[in-house]
């Protein structure tokens, strides 16, 4: 801020601000001890102009030029309120968007999910006849998914509600576990709904996926899993005001357990996170983007 000149009254003072104002110039003007007018201006680049605008000024304050300059002035500066205004409603931070993955809670389509999964396991392994259950499972046969193609549809679907057996519980509660934090974040930032129809888009192309790479002997919702991952961590790496995070840290290790799959060394269906994930990351990129664009 750089003080330019004195004026003799407040009144000269106030429209030469004004003046300045309107002329894209901001300026603060203040009252010296001596009874004369301080003028300072706030932006050093300003400082030239404004001096060549205050010679002009005090050689004939009384121009019709600046006698319209306050109304002027107040025009513009409610216009900008308003812009601010309208800005500080678009502008998010962190803090207003992201919460901790606890605050979220259990979502309700989530909850269900959960439920089935659970209910589905317990049965199969505490019901005393686990053929049974093979109705959930996409085929009893190698080729040709002769149930679906006879109206079984929903077989596209059940393999994520089955789970292995004891005493491999942690496959079960490895997935119900990231399913609460993800599935829950999509109902709490977006709806029951889209979670809905990221898990049936998800599971089908990655269940087909699996059946024809090695047959029908699969489980699990680590598909759907890694289709979410992916949908919240380009949504909240393209669109930050979503309201969609991921720590880094959490992708790493996702990344590192889905590498470790395709090495032998663990008994994955690879396939089934190979295309859930690269659904998930599809879906959340081209809709962050479609977000970004306007409203969708």
């Amino acid at each position: 801020m750089r003080m330019i000149g004195q004026l003799a009254s407040e009144t000269e003072a106030r429209t030469f601000a004004d003046y300045l104002y309107v002329k894209g110039i901001k300026s603060e003007v203040e009252l010296e001890t001596e009874g004369e007018w301080v003028v300072w201006i706030l932006g050093e680049d300003d400082v030239e102009e404004a001096l060549n605008q205050l010679k002009k000024f005090s050689a004939n304050p009384m121009n019709p030029e600046f006698e319209t300059v306050a109304t002027q002035a107040d025009e513009l500066r409610l216009q900008e309120r308003k812009n601010d205004e309208a800005a500080a409603k678009r502008f998010f931070n962190r803090s207003q968007i992201i919460r901790d993955r606890g605050a979220y809670g259990l979502g309700r389509l989530t909850g269900v999910l959960i439920g089935l999964c659970v209910a589905v396991w317990a049965a199969r392994e505490f019901g005393g006849n686990k053929d049974f259950w093979n109705f959930l499972f996409i085929s009893n046969y190698m080729k040709g998914l002769p149930e679906v193609r006879n109206g079984e549809i929903w077989r596209l679907i059940t393999p994520i509600f089955l789970h292995a057996s004891m005493p491999m519980i942690f496959h079960l509660l490895f997935n119900l576990l990231w399913l609460k934090d993800l599935g829950s974040m999509v109902e709490a930032r977006q709806s029951w709904l889209r979670l809905f129809l990221l898990v049936i888009c998800i599971s089908v192309p990655s269940n087909l996926a699996q059946y024809f790479d090695t047959g029908p002997a699969f489980c699990g919702m680590s598909g759907v899993v890694y289709g979410l991952l992916g949908y919240i961590w380009m949504k909240g790496k393209f669109e930050p005001t979503s309201g969609y995070y991921v720590h880094p840290t959490t992708v790493a290790m996702m990344m590192i357990w889905f590498v470790l799959g395709f090495t032998g060394m663990l008994n994955i269906a690879n396939s089934v996170h190979a295309v859930g994930l690269a659904v998930g990351l599809a879906w959340g990129y081209l809709s962050a983007i479609r977000s970004s664009a306007g409203p969708s």
